[in-house]
């Protein structure tokens, strides 16, 4: 209880010195001649038994003013309390304490404000001249009479570096955390439009073909309810297979956009090429004739190969489906590192409109699978062609 009552007036503290660095550093001035006053008055006199001289009282004034301002103008506040240092040394023979003092705060503010360099340079250049004067008042180059002042100028200036260190220290580890920080935010975003890209992927692939083939049968049933009504029915059927499909392939991709702690999980693998046989069956029933031409021994793909495999098959054959002449021809040729994928069609004479999005997509999982893709339109013939490398564990 009593450490959490004490860091927030710590840091109040803290905050009222950072708005207020001149006020608060005026009352500690204020304190420390009121403190001198009172020990002034207390001892009746300076150490060493000196009474006050207008000097004295000069200094005393300097070295308050020296403490309010030392944030605003710390290396000119420094050179000033130098000054009166050296001017106390001449006159009175002796350094005083309140001065002295307050060159030692402001050496620390000048140390912790700027670099290394400038202030050893600005302190050593205060020192020389403090010593000087003092030497040069004795008339003895080994004086050693300003040595106390000078250590504790060099104490405050040290401590004052060292804090300024930490302060970097701290600074950087802060920053490192806020570029740690920003970084995994950008790769958690990246990683939300890959999987906004790879949802609408699948989107595409399902939909497009699934429709396609309810389309072309809605087509044909209309054509013959009045002419051949008894074939109207496998139609429906193939329509019906066809939409229970594509809800089942749309509540699997949607599943993935359900939260760890929905109470349904689906665990159905991804397609792959395993499920060709029943992709040519959807397709020959909805009025395309494919044939089928595998060179090679088929080996087992990983599964995001798989997966690339079996939706460029089938946007190649929806397209073939939707923009040819009835006809295509699938070649899978397997080789020791590469499944190369060969999709022909002859085009139609009539106009081929398209969102284009299906090449786009093909194209867009051959390169997830390290893959490529070739798509040449002539014509006289539409040709797909996607090579997938794999490794080959035989």
């Amino acid at each position: 209880m009593v450490s959490r009552t004490v860091l927030p007036r710590r840091a109040g503290l803290r905050a009222l010195a950072t708005r207020h660095p001149t006020a608060v550093d005026s009352t500690i001035a204020s304190l420390l001649l009121a403190l001198s006053l009172f020990i002034y008055w207390r001892t009746g006199g300076l150490p060493r038994d000196r009474q006050m001289t207008p000097i004295d009282w000069v200094a005393a004034v300097v070295a308050v003013g020296a403490v309010a301002g030392r944030r605003r103008f710390p290396r000119t506040v420094l050179i000033v309390v130098t000054a009166g240092l050296v001017a106390q040394y001449t006159i009175t023979q002796h350094g005083h304490p309140l001065l002295i003092l307050a060159g030692g705060i402001v050496a620390y503010t000048v140390a912790s404000r700027t670099d290394r360099r400038t202030t050893w340079l600005l302190v050593a250049g205060c020192g020389s001249a403090i010593y000087l004067a003092d030497a040069l008042r004795r008339r003895d180059p080994f004086v050693l009479d300003s040595l106390p002042t000078l250590t504790f100028v060099g104490m405050a200036t040290a401590f004052g570096d060292a804090t300024r260190s930490r302060r970097a220290y701290l600074a950087e580890v802060e920053e490192r955390a806020r570029r740690a920080e920003q970084t995994r935010e950008e790769e958690a975003r990246r990683r939300v439009i890959q999987e906004r890209l790879r949802i609408a992927r699948e989107l595409h692939d399902v939909v497009a073909h699934h429709i396609a083939v309810i389309s072309v049968q809605a087509a044909a049933a209309s054509h013959l309810l009045d002419r051949r009504p008894e074939q109207v029915r496998p139609a429906l059927d193939l329509i019906r297979h066809a939409g229970d499909d594509v809800l089942k392939e749309l509540s699997s991709i949607v599943g993935v956009l359900r939260q760890s702690d929905d109470p349904v999980v689906n665990t159905e693998p991804a397609p792959g090429l395993s499920r060709l046989p029943a992709l040519l069956e959807t397709v020959a029933a909805a009025g395309l004739t494919v044939t089928v031409d595998t060179t090679g021994t088929e080996r087992q793909l990983p599964a995001l190969t798989d997966l690339a495999a079996y939706r460029i098959v089938q946007e190649a054959l929806t397209n073939a489906h939707k923009h040819g002449t009835g006809s295509a021809a699938l070649s899978l040729t397997w080789s020791g590192r590469a499944l190369t994928i060969d999709v022909t069609n002859p085009p139609s004479t009539e106009h081929r409109t398209g969102s284009g999005y299906g090449i786009v997509g093909m194209r867009e999982r051959a390169t997830a699978a390290d893959g490529t893709l070739d798509v040449r339109d002539t014509p006289d013939l539409f040709l797909v062609c996607a090579t997938l490398p794999f490794e080959d564990k035989s």
